[in-house]
């Protein structure tokens, strides 16, 4: 029998180390050249996770319990690790010590935060403190829909200025998100009174409905990409990259409908 602790794991483990994998690669575009050391660290992180992704996909889902949490724990280090370069890098460009680089603060910061997200994801896991559905529901939109929103901010400024029609979609996005990233904030500010079952269930269906037009607009643009059909300064992983992550949404939040709606979600599915 497969042990949902192991499944939920490897999950995290096999979707969020390739994310970091690919934050390093990105990273490592975006600084000068002469800033080596900081491409060798990048390099090794790119390496580690690399790893890490190829170790989780080799674990069956019947692994030993015990020997996923030993992985959750290494995997913790190794995510952790890549959150303080990522701060450290973040502290570089804002205190003007990497000046003509092409790491935009907020995206430095961003990829810092998802970081964050992953070695907590993995504690939680480690130590059986996963949130209850309603506290989870809320955190998870509040950390989501400001991802999403910077994607949108990276799309416009990243698109040629020619292509206005396109930039102007990716602020109008940009804006979207910022106002349902408010939203949860607002209802996160009113909880416990706030997490009743309907207003949960509208707040999770109002999201949905955003995520899916925000993820298609992200595919359209990633095939656009891909066939050198628009003009841009984004490289075809980073645009399968976002689109990625919005899919990684869009499953959540048809879990937690299904919560929510008394529906029984499969174990091998993200559980909250």
């Amino acid at each position: 029998m497969s042990d949902p602790f192991v499944i939920r794991s490897l999950d995290e483990i096999r979707f969020w180390s390739r994310i970091m994998k690919e934050h390093s690669f990105f990273l490592r575009l975006g600084f000068r050249c002469e800033d080596t050391q900081l491409i060798d660290e990048a390099i090794q992180f790119q390496a580690i996770f690399e790893d890490i992704e190829r170790r989780a996909h080799a674990y069956p889902e019947n692994t030993d319990p015990q020997t996923i949490r030993q992985f959750n724990s290494e995997v913790h280090n190794a995510a952790t690790h890549i959150w303080a370069f990522k701060r450290k890098v973040l502290g570089l460009i804002l205190r003007c010590k990497l000046p003509g680089g092409n790491n935009f603060p907020l995206l430095v910061d961003h990829v810092s935060r998802e970081a964050r997200y992953f070695s907590n994801r993995l504690d939680e896991l480690n130590n059986g403190r996963l949130e209850p559905l309603a506290d989870a529901i809320i955190d998870e939109n509040v950390f989501f829909l400001k991802i999403m929103a910077d994607h949108a901010k990276f799309i416009g400024h990243l698109l040629d200025p020619s292509e206005r029609k396109l930039v102007e979609q990716a602020r109008e996005f940009s804006h979207e998100f910022d106002t349902l990233m408010y939203q949860a904030i607002d209802l996160s500010s009113m909880r416990p009174e706030s997490q009743t079952h309907p207003l949960l269930s509208q707040f999770v269906d109002e999201n949905r409905v955003s995520v899916k037009s925000l993820r298609d607009f992200k595919k359209t643009a990633r095939d656009l990409i891909e066939e050198c059909r628009i003009k841009s300064i984004i490289h075809p992983l980073l645009a399968d990259h976002v689109f990625r992550e919005a899919e990684r949404f869009l499953f959540i939040l048809d879990m937690f409908d299904r919560s929510l709606s008394g529906m029984k979600v499969n174990r091998k599915e993200i559980l909250h």
